[in-house]
């Protein structure tokens, strides 16, 4: 695990493609805050969710989640270590300024009382190959460095199914593309449904990630109080997304998605499931203020 913000997430990029090529767990923590270049470094934004789904060379796909309150950062942290460690792929983090300068009432957990993350590392060399499947997640068996007999090939070249050996034949790199994105996309397998507050259909559905869960919520209690027309749902899961997704956004006339970023979840809903979504951009280094929120949704209604 290490952690950064926008500007080193983009120097880590090499790197992260190199961790997807050798199948190995990496957590990367990218505290966003205002860009681009060195920005407003003590400001917050939104504006690194394209970067983490992207930005990388060649078909290169990673796990992404983010947390939605100073609290959520430490369970969200456990849930990017499972995912990792589970299904052997690189998970991007990305919590932001607000968070990151937040506090709340948070009760520390007994130890006892956390998930455990099962590490299934391969010991036996008998019939041992480093490229290897499980048929549920696609992952790659895990051999501890140095274990006698379970020694193979790393490296940022393509891999040949099975036995990890160097390999430029094209169908083999056909395969172990479309394997590795699979296996990005098995994820939501394990991850929770999406959660909707309030009616699960009606007239408007608010949409968020990250640090705006906080305006969101209390934006659309307010205009419930009123108009009872409206609920939001909140992604903690940004790739793969919740598999419930598409049915939850299906019931509702209008989408609207806030982000401290020029519309970049919007760009992937509307690009994933063909929904005329609207967004509610803000960037100016400062969170929504509930008001900013309340107001579009009462214009949408």
């Amino acid at each position: 695990m290490t952690g950064t913000s926008g500007p080193g997430l983009a120097l880590k990029a090499e790197a992260m493609g190199l961790a997807v090529m050798q199948e190995l767990p990496l957590v990367v923590v990218d505290v966003q805050r205002a860009g681009p270049a060195t920005g407003m470094p003590t400001k917050t934004e939104q504006a690194d969710l394209l970067q983490a789904m992207f930005g990388r060379n060649g078909e290169c796909p990673v796990a992404i989640v983010a947390p939605q309150s100073p609290g959520d950062c430490f369970t969200m942290a456990l849930e990017a270590t499972r995912i990792a460690v589970t299904h052997m792929v690189p998970v991007i983090y990305l919590s932001d300024g607000y968070l990151a300068n937040g506090a709340e009432p948070w009760n520390i957990p007994s130890v006892a009382d956390l998930p455990v993350i099962e590490v299934n590392n391969a010991t036996d060399p008998e019939g041992f190959l480093p490229y290897q499947r499980d048929p549920e997640t696609l992952a790659r068996p895990w051999a501890i460095p140095g274990t006698a007999g379970l020694e193979h090939r790393l490296g940022g070249l393509e891999k040949q199914e099975g036995t990890g050996n160097v390999s430029y034949d094209p169908d083999n790199h056909q395969k172990m593309i479309e394997l590795r994105a699979e296996k990005v996309a098995r994820i939501a397998r394990s991850i929770p449904d999406l959660e909707v507050h309030g009616d699960p259909e009606g007239d408007l559905l608010v949409l968020g990630w990250g640090s705006t869960y906080g305006s969101i919520t209390s934006a659309v209690n307010r205009a419930r109080g009123r108009s009872g027309r409206v609920s939001s749902a909140h992604l903690r899961h940004l790739n793969p997304f919740p598999a419930n997704l598409e049915e939850v956004l299906g019931k509702f006339k209008k989408i609207l998605i806030p982000e401290l970023n020029m519309g970049q979840l919007l760009l992937l809903i509307r690009a994933r499931f063909c929904i005329d979504a609207i967004g509610l951009n803000k960037v100016q280094g400062q969170p929504f203020q509930i008001g900013e929120i309340e107001q579009k949704i009462e214009e949408l209604l």
